[in-house]
């Protein structure tokens, strides 16, 4: 530096002082300065103080020359010390050349910048708050400063600072906000340890509500909480905890909707092995909660994001069982939520909130549909991860359906998705089947394969839930509504499929002939038929399902819907079906079920006396499609107590084809006998007189096996039966079966030319089938 140069007011003794490479001379030279300066105090020369932190400014602390730096430095702090509560007047001009120096690659000189601004701020108080900001910048880069002394010097600085901002109410928290939520985002541990200090802090204060601008920081707060310190991550759980009781006091004045979105990303978490990211997850799944519970309605337009992160938890194993339990909280709390109100189309909303207006014109079905996917069509759907709700009116807040039912379909597509969170879909759709059925029935269409799907689920749970979603479908009033909307247009049928049929099979197409001849109960709607339909479509593709799942699925449905609509449609549909081994099947199915479930027990009553035209025509339609199974016709007929053409029917039996599954039919027939569901018909057994065709009917069976223990069994029934000479065919004349006189007619002379017609295409499948295989053979051979 020019020495010679004029840097009056200082004299030279002083400038050469500051150049000075010891430190002592350039104290002895800021004391100088600091004389100086009160005397321009004492004259109220403002002038002259200003030109003085100019030169020291300029000259020195912004200097080349490293000594010159330290000069000016503490030349700047001698001159706040002097200038004392006046300091305020310069802290412009004082701060900035110090602010400076942070940044200076000498750490001796960093330090030493540090030391100056402490004694600046020291002097000056409040008066340094309108420039908090720069302050906690430069502050914010010493905290990760790699020197520990001036580390260790930005500590003293920092605190004192802090003590400023909680003894004083006129902090600008507003002015602060943005370089908070900047600076929030540092990878840098000191740099994290010192933000979260500061907010802590804040936080403290009574006279600063950091609560609004919660949103500001919230994510950068869950970033922090990732962080690998133990320490760090302590004290962010501290500060988040503050959070959350400031929140639970106050909810009335939380930004609630504006955190949604953020607490939806947080739930969320791609690597599952790392402590952080369970902790930032439980963290976010907890607040979550909470919110759910406070704000209530509020959080509905965020019901897709909130499920989208939430699902997955309520399939976590016992080492995330905190998660596992928040999350179950939040997803019962937010399904309370929805209510019968969420049905109302918003059309329907706006004219209970606004007087009608003669001039404006009916709102088209389009129309409607269009606002429903309003919000939909805003964002993408493609990879859901949060939804931006329409709108955040808390007055009229709107259910994101259709983005709801896109999350929970997508959860049961999902293959890796955990058993328990394919139950809470299930449950979520059968409850908005029941709160919002209207809505719903718009996306049944587009749910049904899946639903139909999900019956092949390993877990009984999964599929009990599925059933009753199904169910509720199937017997819902506005099914019916929403069908005959269907109805209206241009389509005359309506064509439902199982997913990947289409190479297999004649399609099943429901039209309104087919629907016509369904039960009709004023519990079922539409989609009942469609749906039997579908299920044996499934069945028929595949036999493991039917086999493993088949009798349970029906059971069950026969539980959550009317028996009688349950088989008097499935034989209706059977009666139809062009693949007769599969009918077979299907049959022999019904028939085990109708005659050994407990489910069963009012319908088996109901055919047991056919005393009322109904159970006539239950029994009529019921054996027309057991024709497809001849063993499964007499069991029918033995349970309806129709004994003569129990007999009629196994004296046909001579003309049939006996295999080996035929007799293992019968057997399984005889051992159905011995079992408590006839005990009535055994017990008639006593009745020789007015029951000689159930006799003769039983001695036919026993002729038709082999000596097996099936034989054996029924051979030793039949030597109970006393006095053999009763067992004579009466008078024709004579009335059989006194009990049954007042049966309603039945034309059982039709039912066995049925009965012949149908074994007769059977009869034809298999030679066709035999001659195909002889074929085979033939050219194999050659």
């Amino acid at each position: 530096m020019n020495t010679e140069k004029d840097f009056s007011p200082l004299t030279p003794n002083i400038v050469r002082a500051l150049n000075d490479k010891l430190y002592e001379k350039r104290k002895v030279a800021a004391l100088e300065i600091e004389k100086l300066v009160r005397e321009f105090v004492a004259q109220n020369n403002s002038t002259q103080i200003r030109h003085v932190i100019q030169i020291l400014a300029s000259e020195f602390a912004l200097s080349q020359h490293p000594h010159s730096r330290k000069g000016g430095l503490i030349g700047l702090a001698a001159c706040s010390i002097a200038l004392g509560k006046d300091s305020g007047l310069y802290l412009k001009e004082l701060i900035e050349p110090v602010l400076t120096c942070f940044n200076d690659s000498d750490s001796r000189l960093r330090y030493y910048a540090c030391e100056a601004l402490y004694n600046i701020v020291k002097v000056a108080r409040g008066a340094v708050l309108p420039h908090f900001n720069v302050l906690f910048d430069g502050l914010s880069k010493l905290a990760a400063d790699p020197d520990p002394n001036v580390k260790s010097g930005s500590e003293l600085l920092d605190r004192l600072l802090k003590d400023i901002v909680t003894e004083s109410n006129k902090f600008d928290l507003v002015a602060f906000v943005p370089l908070l939520r900047e600076r929030i985002y540092s990878n840098n541990q000191f740099a994290r340890q010192f933000i979260i200090s500061w907010i802590l802090v804040l936080e403290s204060v009574p006279d600063i509500n950091l609560i609004d601008y919660l949103p500001e920081i919230l994510d950068g707060l869950f970033q922090i909480l990732g962080d690998s310190s133990k320490e760090i991550r302590r004290t962010c759980e501290v500060v988040l905890g503050e959070f959350l009781k400031e929140i639970k006091k106050n909810p009335s004045s939380v930004k609630f909707a504006e955190m949604a979105n953020i607490l939806v990303i947080h739930c969320q978490v791609s690597d599952e092995s790392k402590l952080t990211n369970d902790l930032i997850q439980l963290t976010a799944m907890t607040w979550m909660r909470e919110f759910i519970q406070l704000a209530g309605r509020v959080m509905l337009p965020y019901s897709s994001g909130i499920l989208t992160a939430v699902l997955p938890g309520l399939s976590y194993d016992d080492r995330k069982k905190s998660t596992k339990e928040a999350a179950s909280a939040c997803n019962h709390s937010l399904m309370k939520l929805v209510t019968p109100e969420d049905d109302e189309d918003e059309e329907e909303t706006k004219t209970q909130l606004t007087p009608p207006q003669d001039s404006s014109p009916p709102k088209s079905q389009d129309d409607e549909n269009d606002s429903l996917n309003a919000s939909q069509e805003s964002i993408g759907l493609s990879k859901i991860s949060f939804f931006a709700p329409a709108a955040l009116d808390r007055a009229q807040v709107t259910l994101d359906l259709d983005g709801i039912v896109q999350v929970l379909d997508r959860h049961l597509h999902d293959s890796s998705t955990g058993m328990m969170t394919r139950i809470a879909v299930l449950k979520w759709l059968y409850h908005l089947y029941i709160k919002t059925p209207r809505k719903m029935f718009r996306h049944t269409d587009s749910l049904f394969p899946m639903l139909l799907k999900t019956l092949s689920d390993e877990s009984d749970e999964v599929i009990l839930k599925d059933l009753e979603v199904l169910a509720e479908i199937a017997s819902s009033p506005a099914g019916e509504s929403y069908n005959s909307g269907l109805c209206d247009s241009s389509e005359s049928k309506t064509e439902l499929q199982v997913p990947d049929s289409s190479s297999i099979g004649q399609q099943l197409v429901v039209g309104s002939k087919m629907a016509d001849s369904s039960p009709s109960t004023p519990s079922m709607n539409s989609y009942f038929y469609k749906f039997m339909i579908n299920l044996l479509k499934r069945f028929s593709l595949e036999r493991k399902l039917l086999e493993t799942r088949g009798a349970f699925i029906i059971r069950q449905l026969c539980l959550l819907l009317h028996a009688e609509n349950i088989f008097h449609s499935m034989a209706d549909i059977l009666l139809k079906e062009e693949d007769l081994k599969f009918a077979s099947t299907m049959v022999q199915t019904l028939n085990t079920i109708l005659l050994t479930s407990a489910e069963l027990f009012q319908l088996r009553n109901q055919l047991k006396d056919l005393h009322t035209q109904e159970s006539c025509a239950l029994f009529c339609c019921l054996y027309r499609s057991w024709c497809h199974n001849p063993v499964a016709t007499v069991s029918l007929c033995f349970l309806t107590q129709n004994y003569r053409h129990a007999y009629e029917l196994i004296q046909k039996f001579g003309d049939l084809e006996v295999t080996v599954d035929f007799l293992m039919e019968v057997d399984k027939l005889v051992q159905l006998i011995e079992s408590p569901i006839f005990t009535y018909l055994r017990l008639q057994l006593l009745d020789v007189e007015n029951n000689p065709y159930l006799i003769k009917a039983l001695y036919g069976l026993l002729m038709l096996l082999p000596q097996s223990q099936a034989f054996q069994l029924l051979s030793h029934r039949l030597r109970c039966v006393p006095n053999p000479e009763l067992m004579r065919t009466v008078e024709d004349s004579k009335p059989c079966n006194t009990k049954r006189s007042n049966q309603a007619h039945v034309d059982y002379m039709e039912l066995l030319q049925h009965f012949d017609r149908v074994q007769s295409k059977h009869l034809e499948v298999r030679h066709q089938r035999t001659g195909r295989a002889e074929h085979t053979d033939r050219k194999l051979a050659l």
